[in-house]
């Protein structure tokens, strides 16, 4: 049987407890500006944030602009990020896009989708996460754990991540639209899931179309009292 679609009113109360336990969710990747930004989520494809955070936190602490990075260089910029999964692809797109940056657009991040995806390495995802963590576009990056949450919860069912996406911004209440994002992937990353949602901790189990839910792990057993 197909998973049947989160009624309108039931997405409003998803969002609205989402909110009320974090009012304003922020991204966990360590940025200064727009550049930095863009530069963080690029390098974070296939990684973690906590990952890439160490990786960048004395990248960022020398360069903090395109001029910067296409001065430091390919090399250097290799160095600073080989712990992360494939760091010679990234470094390249990194400083091609800091070229391109200078080239076309006066070494400024644009706030515009089209622009971003034009730029190597910049897919749609980075370019939403771009847009709305530096800018504060009301858009949504559907990575795998919004993906996950949209089709398990029923919130927004799709077969890929822009089906989702354009689900998640018919659905979205305009109240909750600006940080949807943020608490979509935090659900994700921490209750939601990807082998074992923690379905007993989640605040929204009751509007959730996923069976069955995980039941809590058992007590552990008391120890024995000192006195027996």
């Amino acid at each position: 049987m197909a998973m049947r679609p989160m009624p309108r009113a039931d997405v409003f109360e998803f969002y609205r407890r989402l909110a009320e336990a974090d009012p304003a969710p922020q991204t966990e990747l360590a940025y200064t500006n727009p550049y930095t930004l863009l530069v963080a989520v690029a390098l974070s494809a296939q990684a973690t944030d906590i990952g890439v955070n160490k990786a960048t936190r004395k990248l960022f602490a020398e360069v903090d602009n395109p001029a910067a990075m296409v001065a430091l260089g390919l090399d250097a910029l290799k160095d600073h990020i080989r712990t992360i999964g494939l760091f010679n692809t990234k470094a390249k797109n990194v400083i091609a896009l800091s070229e391109r940056l200078l080239a076309l657009h006066g070494g400024e991040v644009p706030a515009d989708r089209e622009a971003l995806e034009q730029l190597p390495g910049v897919g749609r995802k980075t370019a939403n996460v771009v847009l709305n963590v530096a800018f504060g576009h009301e858009t949504i990056a559907v990575d795998t754990h919004i993906f996950r949450v949209g089709n398990r919860t029923g919130l927004a069912i799709g077969k890929d991540v822009v089906a989702v996406e354009r689900r998640l911004e018919a659905v979205t209440p305009a109240p909750f639209r600006a940080h949807a994002h943020h608490w979509l992937i935090l659900h994700g990353r921490y209750i939601c899931k990807a082998r074992t949602p923690l379905c007993w901790r989640c605040p929204v189990a009751d509007l959730c179309r996923y069976k069955p839910k995980t039941p809590a792990p058992p007590a552990p057993a008391a120890e024995p009292s000192p006195l027996n």
